[in-house]
Parts: structure tokens; sequence; C-alpha cells
């Protein structure tokens, strides 16, 4: 799962390919075609195999859509990545967008004309998209197709196959539930829904749920596969034989029917009664073959993945294990970079990755990790590359966002560091993004407060100077799952409007980005906790317990914009890093480490 063992798409993306695209699609009378980031999980990271956005127009980011129509291309991106973007894509070729300002419906109402016929494969789109699309065509007087295979895998003449990796057990020691336990809770679940089973798209669910691990995709320890989850806890699971052995079957038991993917639609089309679909994570195709059958669609959410994202006492005892150790190899970093005169991002990651390495449990990192410095570390999900590499240069600010899988834990941090000191502005602008992460670290809320409620106390102190940033303050995390876990958030958008519950784990990572100059990011991971309710108070209370144990830079703390709390605080957690993870690196390392937690 190092960024090196990537399986990559072959070739650049040149003019050929929107050509051969444009073919096929005459062949097929189609006008256009739309062409996702997504799988048909509708997954974060992909295998080589579904790159298709990146096959045909060299973007790598991890959210996009493009459009392809005989005259006209565009591609659609988020705020994250308008730089990236130009970096990678032929404008010349694409029309470049943002999904939010200019969206994709906006953008096909003025490009279709009647009679045209928009393709789309209907195992990329869930059922809201496909509707949202139907809907644009139909005032246009145009037609959505749902195609009986993708049009651009025809002409993805040297397209990888699909990954085959072992499937395994994920140890009870680590799950803290077997999977029999979890099966039953949501067969209860589902019966007091009145629901006779449900569909699970979202591999991650699949993993948790059966308490399995695989390697199909870089940073995320997934089997890709779907499952059948009915009413009396038994589970259908849809998943090449050549992943499974022996061992597996004996772990899954008895409970859980394997079959091969090809036989999904046919178990599918089997179902009766009323049955759960995810509205955001299954492909269309699966809501389709159901109501084919006459089968009550129930379009709610996935089962799984709220007991999933409120990590049980095992989990969470795990959680703090791993970030212990995922400290001692930043520390240990930080220290070395101190000390070293010549480096560039691509060593920095490196580095960082070998003292990851070496800690108990480690099975890889949890995303690419992103290096940025100076001007680099305003692109939120910059990743370096031999074009892009920059040396971390005396007088820049260098971003540092990193993460790893553990076997017990899945870690995130991200870290902006002075490399030989900085200017006014950028100490002035960090201590705000500062004082937003310190606001949610020490945030009291009542049961049943949402992430977007608790948004803005991360922006406040950037808002009073005019500033802000365009990217959520913090996404849940799994156990030894995915980095980017929901449905818990804190965002500002309609994201964040899940309630925040004990056990759930989070990111609190506000920043602040200058284009073309710098980047700042303060990023831990924190675990929702109950904490003891004041005389008087009529509500429970929640808060947020600090995982990561990394110093933040003092050098570039303006100690007169932070109160007295916020100082204490400061001084509070890196007394509490001394404490924890001086005792377990060497004599060297602690010595940088007292120094860069030494009392405001």
């Amino acid at each position: 799962m190092k960024p090196a063992d990537e399986q990559m798409i072959s070739g650049p993306a040149g003019p050929e390919r929107i050509g051969d695209l444009r073919k096929e699609l005459a062949a097929r009378g189609l006008t256009g075609f739309i062409v996702p980031r997504a799988d048909e999980h509708q997954g974060e990271y992909v295998p080589a195999s579904a790159q298709r956005l990146a096959w045909l127009t060299g973007f790598t980011g991890s959210a996009g859509m493009a459009v392809v129509l005989h005259g006209r291309a565009a591609i659609f991106i988020d705020g994250r990545y308008t730089l990236q973007v130009t970096q990678e894509v032929d404008a010349a070729r694409f029309e470049i967008r943002h999904m939010v300002e200019q969206p994709v419906q906006r953008w096909l109402g003025q490009a279709l004309t009647a009679g045209d016929r928009l393709g789309f494969d209907p195992w990329l789109h869930t059922a809201e998209q496909a509707e949202t699309l139907r809907q644009v065509c139909e005032r246009a007087g145009a037609e959505l197709v749902a195609c009986a295979d993708n049009p651009l895998d025809a002409v993805w003449h040297d397209r990888p196959p699909p990954p085959c990796r072992p499937v395994v057990a994920h140890p009870l020691r680590f799950a803290g539930r077997s999977a029999t336990e979890k099966r039953l809770a949501l067969s209860d679940s589902l019966q007091a829904d009145h629901l006779d089973g449900a569909v699970l798209t979202d591999p991650a669910s699949i993993a948790w749920l059966l308490n399995i691990r695989g390697d199909d995709v870089a940073y995320v320890p997934l089997p890709l596969s779907f499952a059948i989850l009915h009413g009396d806890g038994g589970v259908e699971l849809f998943m090449d034989p050549a992943k499974i052995n022996p061992a597996l079957v004996d772990h899954l038991g008895d409970g859980v029917r394997l079959f091969p993917p090809a036989h999904f639609t046919t178990r599918l089309a089997a179902l009766r009664g009323r049955i759960r679909v995810d509205k955001s994570t299954a492909p269309m195709a699966v809501v389709q073959v159901l109501r084919d059958k006459d089968i009550t669609v129930d379009m709610a959410g996935d089962p799984c993945a709220l007991p999933k994202a409120c990590k049980n006492p095992v989990e969470l005892a795990g959680a703090r294990a791993a970030h212990v150790r995922d400290a001692v190899a930043m520390i240990r970093f930080l220290a070395w970079l101190e000390a070293e005169d010549d480096v560039d991002e691509a060593a920095a990651a490196e580095r960082l990755y070998q003292f990851r390495a070496e800690g108990e449990h480690f099975r890889g990192l949890s995303f690419p990790t992103i290096a940025g410095a100076g001007p680099n570390g305003a692109i939120v999900h910059y990743r370096s590359s031999p074009a892009t590499n920059r040396k971390l240069l005396p007088g820049q600010l260098f971003l540092l966002d990193s993460g790893a899988q553990y076997l017990d834990g899945t870690t995130d941090v991200t870290r902006t560091m002075a490399v030989g000191g900085a200017g006014a502005e950028e100490c002035e602008r960090f201590t705000l993004v500062l004082k937003g992460h310190i606001a949610i670290a020490t945030a009291l809320f009542p049961q049943g407060t949402t992430g977007s409620q608790l948004d803005m106390l991360a922006r406040r102190a950037l808002w009073a100077r005019g500033l802000d940033y365009d990217h959520g303050t913090g996404h849940g995390v799994g156990s030894y799952l995915s980095v980017h876990e929901g449905p818990q958030r804190i965002s500002k958008v309609g994201a964040g409007a899940v309630p925040l519950r004990v056990g759930m784990v989070v990111s609190n990572e506000p920043g602040y980005y200058k284009a073309g100059a710098y980047g700042i990011r303060i990023e831990a991971l924190v675990a929702v906790e109950e904490r003891p309710l004041p005389a008087g108070g009529e509500r429970p209370l929640l808060g947020f317990e600090t995982l990561t144990l990394v110093p933040i830079d003092r050098r570039l703390i303006v100690v007169d914009l932070l109160d007295a709390g916020e100082r204490a605080w400061i001084d509070c957690y890196h007394g509490r890093i001394r404490d924890e993870i001086g005792p377990l690196v060497d004599d060297d390392t602690r010595t940088w480490l007292c120094r860069a937690t030494a009392s405001l």
C-alpha cells in the first residue's frame, strides 16, 4: 500500500483517446457520454481498472466528472483541485469547470439540443444522480441512455485487469465485536424498520460487517465486493473466488454464502419484500434490477454506516495505540528534518514512510502523502511528482499531511512547519488557524449536535480577518479502514448534518491557503466522548479526546493572538506529548522533543 506500489494507468491522456471515444459513441448512436471518477462502489480510491477519468483526461484527483459530446467536452472538479486540474488536463480539449459554481447540470442544459442521446454507465452513477441527469436531458429535449456496457472500456485497449488479491480475516482482538454479533444486531435493526434485507455496495461496510480486509485498492484495506444482508442476519457475499481461501471460508462461517460477482444481479432479482438500498453509494443498476421485479426499494442510509462509525472500546483502544506509534514516527521525522539542510518534498515523504514502516502493525499509508513546500502547500490535495518536486527552502512553509494504516487503527495528521523562519503574515495566519483548531478540540456540546453546527468554531478567527478555507473542517475516520469515512463530518455544508455520537472519530483540520505562496493546515484526529454535566446542567454533554500526539510548530505561533485558555491548551497538549512519547524515542529525538514542546 506504499505509493510506489500503486498500479497506475499507462501513458499520458493524448488527443487520440477522446477521439477514439467519440468514434465509439457515434457507432452506438450516442451524442455524448458521462465519465465519472467513481467505480461501481462510489469509492474515493479506485483500482487502476476503474480509473476511466484519469485515462481519458489525465486528471488524478479523487473527485470529478467529465462529459464528452461530439463537439465539446468538459471536466468538472471541486475547490480542492482548482490548481491541480490546470496542471494535469489539456484545456484545449476539455473546458475546466467548478462543479459547485458551474455544475454539470447547467453545462449540459446549455450544451444539449433536442434529439441528442447522452449515454451513461448505470453501474457508475447512483439512482439520484441518474434521475438528475434524466431531468436535465428531458428539459433539453434529449434522451438519457443507460448503456449495457461502458463505451469507454471498448476503446481502452490496455485496460488493467480488475484486482484479485487474497482476502483475510480481521482478528477479533482488533475488531472488538464478532461478525456474527454484528450481523445479528443489524438483523434486529432491519426488522425494527420492517425491512426484509439490505443491499450492501460499499466494500468498507462489508469489510466491517464480516471482519475481513483486503488489498484491492491503494491506501484502504478493502476487498472489492457486493453483499446482500437478509432480515435473519444471513449474508450473501459476491466476490471473485480467486480471492477466497479455506481459512476465510472458516472465518465467515455458515451464516455467509459465497457467490461469484456474475451472480449478483440474479440474486438481487430473487429478493422479495422491502429492501434497503443506500441512496449515496448504490449504483443505478442495482435499483433498476429491484424495481423491474416490483421489489419495494427503501432508499435510505447504509445500515452499517452508523454502527461502523461509532467505534467500540476495543477499536478506540487500538486507535490510541496506533496514534502513539504514529507519533513516534512523526516526531523522529520532525527531529530528522530540522537537522537536514538539503531536503525536497519527495525525500521528506519517503523518509517519513521509512520511520512509520518500523512501527508494529504497520500496513501502509492511509492516503498519498501531501508534502507541499512553499507555493505547493497552497494546493489542498497536492501530490509531489518529478515535475513539481520542490526543495524545502529557508523562509518558506512546509505543509505535511500524511497518515498510516495499522492493524489496530488508521491515522491522519497534518503539521505545517517553518523552514528556517517565516514572515509575519504567515505566523499571523498560522495562529488564526491554530485558534480554530483549539476551538474544536475544546468544544463542549449537547448530544444531538451536528458537525455543521460546530464548523464555524474553526473558522471564526479567520472570518474576523476576512479569511476562510474551501474544504470541510473534519471527516470521519475508520478503524483500519478508510481514512475518509461517513456519515459524520464537520462541515459548513449539508454533509455535516449527522449528529456526533460517542465513539465517532473525526479529523480537526482548519486551514488557510494563499495561492502561489503557501498553505497552512493543522490537523489532529479526535474521538467523541461523554463529558461530565456541570451542576445545574440539563442536557448530556459531549466533547473531543485528541488522539494525535505530534507537536505544533511553536515558531509559527504569535502568542499575543492567543488568549489565556488557548495558551494553556497548547502547553497542556505539548506536555502530554512529552510525557507519553518522550520515553519511547532515542535521546537525541527526546532532546528535540523537549525543545519543541517547551512552554509558551
